[in-house]
């Protein structure tokens, strides 16, 4: 029996969605995409479901788009600029990418979808697909600059070259490095920690920051005000009483 390309394990807060094609190192069919943005919605509709980490099988996160596939004929359609598309546009609750092997062409937009990008010394970036004549159509022309700036981002998108996990470190295309096969581990443990803030405040500072891009900074500043008023109503008051009471101090940062 075959299994299935996306697999999604939940252990509330967090769901854990699996792209599970590891015979071709993660890359995603046409059903894989259609499945993958099922099971990204089926997530975002979830109301017991805080958090989201996406990761790979077999020690690779996801080569893109099967060539193979798309070889034979059969086009693939526009994972960000379809409706369809798993990654049109960042969805209401945050998502932990936790990569190992290579995030390269497609599987590098799947990666700059999510907010947090956590990899060990295996990950691998690229536009391989370069190479191939295959462009980007999943959003990796608007969100890598955003994330690691113009020079740095055309730099890739023009050469191709494979960028390792140290290098993805230190220009911020990789959140954190941990160690080898822990990724999953680290992501999920991370997801339970964001999990448990209070949710109102996290998701409307995360919803202003992407927001922002499409501002200038005097209508940017005033929408984070907007969505800030159902924390401060609802939130911010009970948190203070937490502080007032003794909690956070020296340091504490987790609830207990």
């Amino acid at each position: 029996m075959n299994q299935p390309k996306i697999l999604v394990e939940t252990t509330a807060p967090v769901t854990t969605i699996i792209i599970n094609r590891p015979q071709a190192k993660n890359a995603l069919d046409n059903e894989a995409a259609h499945a993958l943005a099922a099971a990204l919605k089926a997530f975002e509709a979830d109301s017991e479901a805080r958090i989201a980490v996406l990761t790979g099988a077999g020690g690779a996160f996801c080569a893109g788009a099967d060539l193979k596939e798309l070889g034979s004929g059969t086009d693939y359609f526009p994972w960000a600029g379809s409706d369809e598309g798993p990654l049109r546009a960042p969805l209401a609750k945050p998502v932990i990418a936790a990569i190992e092997g290579h995030a390269c062409a497609g599987g590098l937009g799947v990666a700059l979808f999510c907010d947090i990008r956590i990899v060990d010394d295996t990950a691998t970036f690229g536009v391989f697909s370069r190479r191939w004549g295959v462009p980007m159509s999943d959003g990796t022309t608007v969100r890598l600059p955003r994330i690691v700036g113009q020079g740095r981002a055309l730099d890739m998108l023009l050469t191709g070259r494979a960028v390792g996990a140290d290098e993805a470190l230190a220009i911020g295309l990789a959140t954190r490095k941990v160690a080898r096969g822990t990724t999953r581990i680290e992501a999920e443990a991370l997801a339970r920690q964001i999990a448990g803030f209070p949710p109102i405040a996290m998701t409307s500072d995360r919803q202003s920051a992407y927001e922002s891009f499409d501002r200038d900074q005097a209508s940017a500043v005033r929408r984070e005000m907007e969505l800030s008023l159902a924390a401060r109503r609802q939130e911010s008051q009970k948190g203070a009483a937490r502080f007032a009471e003794g909690e956070g101090r020296h340091g504490k940062f987790e609830r207990q």
